[in-house]
């Protein structure tokens, strides 16, 4: 079993800045994607942004350019870095994680508030 611990979020206003991190405990079976997830109130859990274990990222449309995310394999940690902080960016974020047999793992979920 892999656990995540999330960390990083809080309360920022409009156009601030905010690092999410994400730590998952040493597994027998690599990590080969990691990813965040976020989900406003009322709304469904939608994706944000994946990294692989080689080069790969990339981002859903509405934080394109915003955010970024990256990976430190030795720390077995990936960071969500979040710029320019809209208030549709309010939401709990969840850290994703996926190993080498496919399976999924989720964290607890982090809250992010970013007021107008």
């Amino acid at each position: 079993q892999v656990q995540l611990v999330e960390s990083g979020g809080g309360l920022v206003q409009a156009g601030g800045s905010l690092r999410l991190a994400c730590a998952a405990s040493r597994n027998r079976f690599s990590l080969t994607q990691m990813a965040w997830y976020r989900q406003a109130p009322g709304k469904q859990r939608a994706w944000v942004a994946v990294i692989t274990s080689g080069v790969y990222r990339n981002y859903a449309d509405s934080v394109r350019g915003r955010f970024t995310i990256s990976r430190d394999i030795a720390e077995n940690t990936v960071y969500l870095q979040m710029d320019s902080l809209k208030p549709e960016d309010t939401a709990v974020y969840y850290c994703n994680a996926v190993d080498d047999l496919g399976k999924n793992y989720w964290g607890q979920g982090t809250q992010v508030t970013v007021s107008s």
